[in-house]
């Protein structure tokens, strides 16, 4: 006895479980019934579209995340071969070079770019993603709930209906002639046994029209709750897309003009070493004279240098047009996609020209005419803007 005292809870358990198996068994029952069809099920075609919305919501939030995760793990590693990359261009480089130091700042500065794009994307789209998809856990549990109280509802309901139903055949019953026992009693005694067997009737159908409004209440309260919440999550994704979307696009955009420029840095710093190493191949060739030649002086060596350096940079001889500050290579080709550009391909020359005004000119876009259309034509009309890191400078 002592024993059992000290476990107040097991009885209260005991109960809980009781109920929790008597409901399953209770909705088990019902569903095997409404299958069957001897049973009708309580159907909402408005919230079951809504169901169906909200699955394919939660699929497609899922893969977005999934291939958002997979596109951040990819910008990581190229980071990473970026500055193996970088690194290696920077213990290649040797000191004496033209543009040391300028290859070095380079390197750092394409390092803290990368971080910054990948720490933008984490801090803000990822974070947004997650947040998004941490709603749908709860909604799609309530919806499993709101099933559940359905067919309690539903279970409820029939029962009610059936009680209703029998409930003449109940009253035929008790009309009929009296058994042998009940003739057996006194008059006063049958009496008692119609109004006890009436009472019994009525208590149990009391009950089941209780537990019919109980059952109603609640799934009602969810079901409310359920109609007014998945029509207005299944709007949200259209703002969610374009804000995630438009933030990715515009880190990409700052990214890749970044990128670009510190490119072309890199690409200009290349084309001045390339222009030291013919100049010192020009020099040492001036060095390099018969025993009979007089050795050149360095004022000589120096102006050849310069020669060849300037060889170098105009590409031909001749004069540049009045206007022109100097010639760039096409290297890719590039298609205009607004009238004020100019379409280029891979191998074409194009004469750049100064901004008539300077403001207007945005980073990393030159001003230009292609060398073929003056040949021709003597003018410098045909101009338009193009990307300066398609080019080289000549």
């Amino acid at each position: 006895m002592a024993e059992e005292q000290g476990k107040p809870g097991k009885g209260i358990n005991t109960g809980k479980l009781a109920t929790s198996m008597q409901k399953r068994l209770s909705r088990a029952q019902e569903k095997v019934l409404q299958k069957l069809g001897k049973a009708d099920e309580t159907r909402d075609t408005a919230f079951e579209e809504g169901v169906a919305n909200f699955n394919k919501q939660m699929a497609e939030g899922t893969k977005l995340q999934k291939d958002l995760r997979a596109y951040l793990a990819a910008v990581k590693t190229m980071h990473d071969a970026s500055k193996r990359l970088q690194d290696c261009l920077a213990d290649m480089y040797e000191p004496e070079w033209f543009g040391k130091e300028e290859v070095d700042t380079i390197a750092e500065e394409t390092d803290i770019l990368w971080s910054d794009y990948h720490d933008k994307l984490a801090d803000n789209s990822m974070i947004a993603m997650d947040n998004y998809l941490a709603q749908f856990p709860d909604i799609k549990a309530r919806i499993a709930k709101r099933d559940r109280k359905m067919t309690d509802y539903d279970s409820a309901r029939h029962h009610f209906g059936s009680l209703q139903k029998g409930k003449k055949q109940d009253q035929a019953k008790i009309a009929k002639p009296m058994s042998l026992v009940e003739k057996a009693a006194p008059g006063w005694a049958q009496g008692i046994l119609s109004a006890h067997q009436i009472a019994q009737t009525n208590l149990t159908r009391n009950q089941a029209e209780e537990e019919l409004g109980r059952a109603q209440k609640v799934f009602e309260e969810i079901n409310v709750d359920l109609q007014d919440e998945l029509p207005q999550l299944w709007n949200s994704r259209v703002g969610f897309y374009v804000n995630t979307f438009q933030s990715m696009a515009g880190y990409q955009q700052r990214f890749h003009k970044d990128m670009g420029k510190l490119n072309q840095d890199l690409n200009d710093v290349m084309t001045k070493l390339d222009e030291q190493r013919l100049a010192n191949e020009a020099a040492a060739a001036n060095h390099s004279v018969t025993p009979d030649a007089a050795p050149k002086t360095d004022t000589a060596v120096a102006a050849a240098a310069g020669a060849a350096t300037t060889a170098v940079t105009n590409g031909s001889s001749e004069a540049l047009p009045a206007g022109v500050i100097y010639k760039v290579k096409a290297m890719h080709d590039y298609a205009a996609t607004d009238g004020d550009e100019l379409e280029m391909k891979a191998g074409d020359v194009v004469l750049v020209l100064a901004w008539e005004n300077p403001d207007e000119q945005d980073d990393g876009w030159l001003m230009g005419v292609k060398e073929s259309h003056w040949l021709e034509n003597k003018d410098l009309l045909a101009k338009g803007v193009f990307p300066e890191n398609f080019t080289q400078k000549l």
